[in-house]
């Protein structure tokens, strides 16, 4: 298949580099540094181009079969939606904010398999419940997920393995979740609890917006819960950049110059010092998804657990790969023909199909990246 990339950084690269091995890509991206060494490294077809600019998206768009979009969240409904007027099917990481169900209508006007959300988490988090929600009665579900660097450096212990208007994004926007049947919003960084981990020790988990679409899908679910993972104490670093401004998009007046705290926040903190993720740097990525509910006639619990760590044989760190191989193995599914469905469709979809369960599972376990399974 000719398959367009549209973004290049740390995730979008890894999903170029994955899918070269079978299809011929194009990546697309404003940042000619990250382009030059998917051509150089990977002998990849790039493109220095403005994804903003709607002409110049959708001349790029028609020349392929297919789009997988990586651009940052502020500019992925918008980038979904010119690549669905073209009339090309599309595999969605961008995490945007905007409700994504008015796309349906589109896509299926349009004869488009629309795929949103397919990363991690949200992602094979959606995957796994929609699978066990097709075969039994479900009364919970639980996602705690994170990534971080091995290396504790103070004073943040962390480094963002994506765009920094995204990672911020998780500290600001309004979590919601579901409780005793009850839809419930609560802001996010709310409700820290800590939990231990084979061989990483003590994470504090929070309140984080990541089950999206997972709060219309499964009405019948009395408790929907995801948190997000950092190391403990990060939280309150945050919740005081956050309370004190550091976050706002209201312009200052600064020297006769508008420019908005959160502007200089992400200059500041993406950073080598700060949170920017260093190319060749050692982090890992870990997931814990919990299903309880009714199987059968009896109790049953499943559980699944990810740890995947930086790959020093490919150079790729844990989160591209993660993210990016869950992206992949969905391109595959629409390349293979093993999913055919035109309109919108969340991650969650994906996984009612146990043919299609199963070959996600093994795709990404093929390039190293194993959730082990246990159940009771």
């Amino acid at each position: 298949m000719k398959i367009a990339v549209l973004g290049a950084g740390m995730v979008g690269s890894a999903i170029a580099v994955d899918l070269h091995k079978e299809h011929q890509i194009k990546v697309a991206d404003v940042n000619k540094d990250n382009l030059s060494v998917l051509k150089s490294e990977h002998g990849i077809s790039v493109v220095q181009a403005d994804l903003r600019d709607k002409y110049v998206l959708s001349e790029l768009i028609k020349q392929n079969d297919l789009v997988v979009d990586a651009v940052p969240g502020f500019m992925g409904y918008e980038t979904v939606k010119t690549v669905i007027e073209c009339g090309k099917d599309v595999v969605d990481i961008a995490f945007f904010p905007e409700d994504s169900s008015p796309l349906d209508i589109l896509a299926k006007k349009n004869s488009v398999t629309a795929i949103t959300d397919i990363g991690v988490a949200p992602g094979i988090c959606n995957v796994i419940l929609g699978y066990h929600n097709e075969r039994m009665k479900i009364d919970s579900y639980l996602c705690l997920v994170g990534g971080l660097p091995f290396r504790r450096t103070w004073p943040w212990e962390y480094k963002a393995p994506f765009s920094p208007c995204d990672v911020i994004e998780e500290y600001v926007r309004p979590a919601r979740y579901k409780e005793n049947g009850v839809e419930v919003t609560r802001p996010a960084l709310s409700d820290p609890e800590l939990y231990e981990f084979d061989g990483v020790g003590t994470l504090e988990a929070w309140n984080s917006d990541g089950l999206r679409s997972i709060l219309k899908n499964f009405p019948d679910i009395p408790d929907l819960k995801e948190k997000t993972m950092r190391y403990p104490g990060y939280i309150e670093k945050v919740r005081i950049l956050r309370e004190s401004g550091f976050f706002s998009k209201e312009p200052l007046d600064i020297k006769g110059v508008k420019i908005s705290p959160l502007e200089i926040t992400e200059k500041v903190l993406f950073t080598d010092k700060n949170w920017k993720l260093g190319r060749f740097e050692e982090e890992f990525t870990i997931m814990r998804v919990v299903v309880k509910g009714t199987e059968e006639g009896r109790g049953k619990t499943y559980v699944y657990d990810l740890f995947d760590t930086y790959c020093k044989k490919t150079k790729t760190s844990s989160m591209a790969r993660t993210t990016g191989y869950a992206c992949t193995s969905a391109v595959n599914l629409i390349s293979k023909g093993l999913y055919k469905e035109k309109g919108l469709s969340p991650a969650e979809f994906l996984g009612k199909d146990e043919k299609c369960f199963r070959s996600m599972l093994d795709y990404m376990e093929a390039r190293g990246v194993v959730y082990k399974i246990t159940s009771n």
